[in-house]
């Protein structure tokens, strides 16, 4: 497969009225997927993993919407997937510290996984990686990293194969040979993730590059979420926070992944440098794609 074929750079989520100008007409009433697919190839749905609630009450993506995403982009076009948190959740969200901890009665269930692929069904070749986000897991959430793997192994040995599946985890501990190892063995991809209070995705990189399957994501989110919507004041539509610096870094990256013949998918969020579509071009411009 051409280099070319194997790169895939998109945004998180697409539904932005201040990108009008940049990537959306100034028609009142448009198909925002349908003209975002005409500039990308790929954007990463994030809506679906709002899952779980009180009562232990799950949402699932509803067919309509399902249908409207799989009509509105061309061949080739890729979705990035969050699988719903009512799958990666070991617990109910709890705003309070010391409120006493709900069990998830549905972590890794492979019953409600089977449930979610049933759903992506009319995405049919638009589906690519299915991203399992887990947040950061405490020893009240989970034992170690060698429970966390135990337990994921049990469950990826029931899901059906034929999909992408990418694991993106939050603990920095987490992150050694012997997870690596184990995402290398079941073929699983890693989500690299430039924020959250996560290591430097380059820094992991180095150390762990010979592990990777495919396929590899790259997620640029930023550092400071709350302190760059101050910024913007939620407009969408011009860099604030430049770093130049860690795209310089990233060009690196990205060539060395696609010299190995790994299949990579860059997605960038608004919060990253406070337009994602800038980013875009900024990277696309590094990588003489433009």
């Amino acid at each position: 497969m051409e280099t070319k074929h194997l790169l895939k750079i998109g945004t998180c989520s697409w539904k932005y009225d201040s990108w009008r100008g940049l990537i959306y007409s100034q028609d009142n009433e448009i198909n925002f997927l349908k003209e975002y697919s005409e500039h990308f190839q790929t954007v990463e749905v994030d809506q679906w993993f709002w899952s779980l609630f009180k009562g232990n009450t799950v949402v699932l993506p509803k067919t309509n919407v399902v249908l409207e995403y799989a009509t509105s982009v061309p061949p080739g076009f890729t979705f990035s997937i969050k699988v719903p948190n009512s799958i990666t959740l070991t617990h109910h969200y709890n705003k309070q510290k010391n409120a006493t901890a709900v069990p998830n009665p549905y972590f890794l269930s492979t019953e409600l996984m089977g449930k979610f692929l049933q759903t992506l069904e009319p995405l049919g070749d638009h589906i690519g990686p299915l991203m399992f986000q887990f947040e950061y897991l405490n020893k009240n959430k989970m034992a170690s990293m060698d429970h966390f793997i135990e337990m994921f192994q049990v469950f990826h040995n029931g899901l059906p194969e034929g999909y992408q599946y990418c694991i993106e985890i939050r603990n920095p501990n987490y992150l050694k040979n012997e997870y690596f190892d184990f995402l290398a063995e079941h073929h699983l991809g890693h989500v690299f993730l430039q924020g959250y209070y996560m290591p430097s995705i380059f820094e992991i990189y180095e150390k762990f590059k010979g592990q990777l399957s495919d396929p590899v994501v790259l997620r640029l989110h930023g550092l400071d979420r709350q302190g760059i919507e101050e910024r913007t004041n939620n407009v969408w539509d011009k860099i604030v926070d430049p770093r130049d610096g860690e795209l310089l870094s990233l060009k690196s990256i990205v060539n060395d992944l696609l010299e190995r013949g790994h299949q990579v998918f860059v997605n960038v969020n608004n919060h990253y440098e406070g337009s994602a579509p800038r980013t875009i071009e900024k990277i696309n411009a590094l990588l003489q794609l433009a």
